[in-house]
Protein backbone atom coordinates (compact mmCIF):
# COMPACT_ATOMS: atom_id res chain seq x y z
CA UNK A 1 0.00 0.00 0.00
CA UNK A 2 1.37 3.27 -0.85
CA UNK A 3 0.68 5.98 2.20
CA UNK A 4 1.24 9.40 2.46
CA UNK A 5 1.79 10.79 5.84
CA UNK A 6 0.61 14.72 6.74
CA UNK A 7 2.72 16.00 9.76
CA UNK A 8 5.27 13.28 9.12
CA UNK A 9 7.98 15.31 11.65
CA UNK A 10 5.17 15.29 14.52
CA UNK A 11 4.97 12.82 17.53
CA UNK A 12 2.09 10.70 15.91
CA UNK A 13 3.40 10.99 12.42
CA UNK A 14 6.62 10.03 12.72
CA UNK A 15 5.46 6.80 14.45
CA UNK A 16 3.11 6.17 11.71
CA UNK A 17 6.10 5.99 9.34
CA UNK A 18 7.99 3.79 11.54
CA UNK A 19 5.38 1.21 11.76
CA UNK A 20 4.30 1.59 7.95
CA UNK A 21 7.79 0.64 6.97
CA UNK A 22 7.57 -2.23 9.27
CA UNK A 23 5.13 -3.45 7.79
CA UNK A 24 6.24 -3.09 3.91
CA UNK A 25 4.19 -0.05 2.93
CA UNK A 26 5.39 2.20 0.31
CA UNK A 27 5.44 5.65 2.18
CA UNK A 28 5.04 9.50 1.03
CA UNK A 29 5.86 11.53 4.09
CA UNK A 30 4.76 15.52 4.10
CA UNK A 31 6.67 17.88 5.68
CA UNK A 32 5.66 21.53 5.42
CA UNK A 33 9.51 22.53 5.80
CA UNK A 34 12.89 21.24 3.97
CA UNK A 35 12.47 17.20 4.33
CA UNK A 36 15.50 15.58 5.80
CA UNK A 37 17.72 14.43 3.94
CA UNK A 38 18.37 11.02 5.22
CA UNK A 39 14.80 8.80 5.36
CA UNK A 40 14.28 4.90 5.82
CA UNK A 41 13.53 2.39 2.99
CA UNK A 42 10.63 2.66 1.36
CA UNK A 43 10.42 6.66 2.23
CA UNK A 44 10.09 9.28 -0.28
CA UNK A 45 9.95 12.53 1.48
CA UNK A 46 8.31 16.16 -0.36
CA UNK A 47 7.51 19.30 1.21
CA UNK A 48 4.07 21.12 1.12
CA UNK A 49 1.51 22.77 2.97
CA UNK A 50 -1.32 20.85 4.60
CA UNK A 51 -3.57 24.51 3.93
CA UNK A 52 -2.69 24.09 0.02
CA UNK A 53 -5.65 21.64 -1.37
CA UNK A 54 -4.09 21.99 -5.03
CA UNK A 55 -0.53 21.16 -3.57
CA UNK A 56 -1.90 18.21 -1.60
CA UNK A 57 -3.97 16.54 -4.92
CA UNK A 58 -0.97 16.90 -6.47
CA UNK A 59 1.08 14.84 -3.63
CA UNK A 60 -1.87 12.29 -2.94
CA UNK A 61 -2.63 11.27 -6.64
CA UNK A 62 -1.70 7.63 -6.38
CA UNK A 63 -1.28 6.89 -3.07
CA UNK A 64 -4.05 4.80 -1.53
CA UNK A 65 -4.28 6.19 1.66
CA UNK A 66 -3.41 9.36 3.67
CA UNK A 67 -2.76 9.82 7.26
CA UNK A 68 -3.46 13.45 8.61
CA UNK A 69 -1.26 13.76 11.42
CA UNK A 70 -1.21 17.74 11.69
CA UNK A 71 -1.31 19.93 14.96
CA UNK A 72 -1.42 23.31 14.98
CA UNK A 73 1.14 25.76 17.14
CA UNK A 74 -0.39 27.34 20.34
CA UNK A 75 -2.72 30.25 19.53
CA UNK A 76 -3.24 29.00 16.13
CA UNK A 77 -5.99 26.06 17.12
CA UNK A 78 -8.60 28.08 15.04
CA UNK A 79 -6.89 27.06 12.40
CA UNK A 80 -7.56 23.38 12.41
CA UNK A 81 -11.33 23.65 10.61
CA UNK A 82 -9.77 25.16 7.77
CA UNK A 83 -6.48 22.83 7.24
CA UNK A 84 -8.71 19.79 7.94
CA UNK A 85 -10.96 20.74 5.19
CA UNK A 86 -8.21 21.53 2.53
CA UNK A 87 -6.91 17.66 3.47
CA UNK A 88 -10.41 16.06 2.75
CA UNK A 89 -10.70 18.10 -0.17
CA UNK A 90 -7.59 16.95 -1.76
CA UNK A 91 -8.30 13.68 -0.86
CA UNK A 92 -11.63 13.56 -2.58
CA UNK A 93 -10.08 15.02 -5.23
CA UNK A 94 -8.13 11.61 -5.42
CA UNK A 95 -10.42 9.58 -4.21
CA UNK A 96 -8.23 8.44 -1.75
CA UNK A 97 -8.77 7.56 1.68
CA UNK A 98 -8.12 9.39 4.84
CA UNK A 99 -7.66 8.91 8.41
CA UNK A 100 -7.23 11.99 10.28
CA UNK A 101 -5.81 11.42 13.72
CA UNK A 102 -7.65 14.15 15.94
CA UNK A 103 -8.37 14.46 19.70
CA UNK A 104 -10.56 12.78 22.41
CA UNK A 105 -12.10 16.09 23.31
CA UNK A 106 -15.55 14.77 20.62
CA UNK A 107 -15.73 11.48 22.72
CA UNK A 108 -18.57 10.82 25.51
CA UNK A 109 -17.27 10.66 28.81
CA UNK A 110 -17.29 7.29 29.87
CA UNK A 111 -19.35 7.98 32.81
CA UNK A 112 -21.41 10.97 31.67
CA UNK A 113 -22.76 9.78 28.41
CA UNK A 114 -24.52 12.58 27.45
CA UNK A 115 -21.64 14.67 28.38
CA UNK A 116 -18.31 15.18 25.70
CA UNK A 117 -14.91 14.82 26.95
CA UNK A 118 -14.43 18.43 26.19
CA UNK A 119 -16.83 19.33 28.77
CA UNK A 120 -15.04 17.31 31.39
CA UNK A 121 -12.47 19.47 33.74
CA UNK A 122 -10.40 16.18 34.71
CA UNK A 123 -9.64 15.37 31.43
CA UNK A 124 -9.53 19.00 29.41
CA UNK A 125 -8.13 21.33 31.87
CA UNK A 126 -8.48 25.34 31.32
CA UNK A 127 -5.56 25.49 29.56
CA UNK A 128 -6.13 23.10 26.55
CA UNK A 129 -9.38 23.71 25.82
CA UNK A 130 -8.75 25.45 22.92
CA UNK A 131 -7.02 22.77 21.37
CA UNK A 132 -9.53 20.13 22.85
CA UNK A 133 -12.58 22.66 21.24
CA UNK A 134 -10.86 22.84 17.91
CA UNK A 135 -10.43 19.43 17.85
CA UNK A 136 -14.79 19.02 18.47
CA UNK A 137 -15.17 20.80 15.15
CA UNK A 138 -12.39 19.32 13.50
CA UNK A 139 -14.28 15.83 14.11
CA UNK A 140 -17.60 17.94 13.02
CA UNK A 141 -15.78 18.96 9.66
CA UNK A 142 -14.71 15.51 8.82
CA UNK A 143 -18.53 14.29 9.78
CA UNK A 144 -20.05 16.36 7.57
CA UNK A 145 -17.28 16.16 4.29
CA UNK A 146 -18.20 13.73 1.19
CA UNK A 147 -14.47 12.59 1.21
CA UNK A 148 -14.02 9.04 2.50
CA UNK A 149 -12.52 9.39 6.09
CA UNK A 150 -12.07 8.22 9.12
CA UNK A 151 -11.71 10.33 12.54
CA UNK A 152 -9.44 8.39 15.46
CA UNK A 153 -9.55 10.02 18.52
CA UNK A 154 -7.24 8.74 20.99
CA UNK A 155 -7.39 8.49 24.82
CA UNK A 156 -6.93 11.21 27.27
CA UNK A 157 -2.91 10.95 27.36
CA UNK A 158 -1.04 10.16 24.42
CA UNK A 159 2.60 10.45 24.93
CA UNK A 160 5.79 8.43 23.54
CA UNK A 161 6.26 5.29 25.12
CA UNK A 162 6.67 1.82 23.83
CA UNK A 163 4.82 -0.35 21.18
CA UNK A 164 3.05 -3.67 22.88
CA UNK A 165 1.18 -4.12 19.72
CA UNK A 166 -2.29 -4.50 21.55
CA UNK A 167 -4.87 -1.79 22.39
CA UNK A 168 -8.41 -2.11 23.08
CA UNK A 169 -11.16 -0.57 20.11
CA UNK A 170 -13.94 1.48 20.77
CA UNK A 171 -16.50 3.47 19.38
CA UNK A 172 -17.18 7.18 20.19
CA UNK A 173 -16.78 7.10 24.06
CA UNK A 174 -13.81 7.57 26.07
CA UNK A 175 -12.14 4.17 26.85
CA UNK A 176 -10.93 3.73 30.32
CA UNK A 177 -8.34 0.98 31.69
CA UNK A 178 -8.91 -0.87 35.01
CA UNK A 179 -7.03 1.15 36.97
CA UNK A 180 -9.18 4.29 36.15
CA UNK A 181 -6.51 5.94 33.10
CA UNK A 182 -7.23 6.50 29.49
CA UNK A 183 -4.03 6.12 27.93
CA UNK A 184 -2.51 4.84 24.59
CA UNK A 185 1.08 5.66 23.86
CA UNK A 186 2.17 7.27 20.48
CA UNK A 187 3.51 3.23 18.98
CA UNK A 188 0.88 1.29 20.04
CA UNK A 189 -1.64 4.25 18.45
CA UNK A 190 0.45 3.99 15.40
CA UNK A 191 -0.68 0.23 15.43
CA UNK A 192 -4.00 1.30 15.61
CA UNK A 193 -3.52 3.83 12.42
CA UNK A 194 -1.65 0.76 10.63
CA UNK A 195 -4.40 -2.04 11.68
CA UNK A 196 -7.47 0.59 9.95
CA UNK A 197 -6.16 1.60 6.89
CA UNK A 198 -5.06 -2.02 6.40
CA UNK A 199 -8.52 -3.56 7.49
CA UNK A 200 -11.26 -0.54 7.62
CA UNK A 201 -13.68 -0.62 10.03
CA UNK A 202 -17.20 0.40 9.01
CA UNK A 203 -17.61 3.68 11.33
CA UNK A 204 -16.00 6.86 10.66
CA UNK A 205 -15.82 7.58 14.21
CA UNK A 206 -13.24 5.26 16.59
CA UNK A 207 -10.97 5.38 19.50
CA UNK A 208 -8.51 3.05 21.29
CA UNK A 209 -6.67 2.78 24.27
CA UNK A 210 -5.52 0.33 27.22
Amino acid sequence: MKIAVVGANGMVGSRVIAEAVSRGHEIVAVFRRQPPTSLPPGVSAVEGDANDADRMSAVFDGVDAIVAATRPAPGQEHTVTATTAALLNAARTTRSRVLVVGGAAPLRASEHSDRLVLDNPEYVPAAIRPIAAASVAQWETCRTHPADSVYLSPPALLEPGRRTGKYRRGAATLIISADGSSRISAEDLAVAVLDELESPGRSRHFTVGY
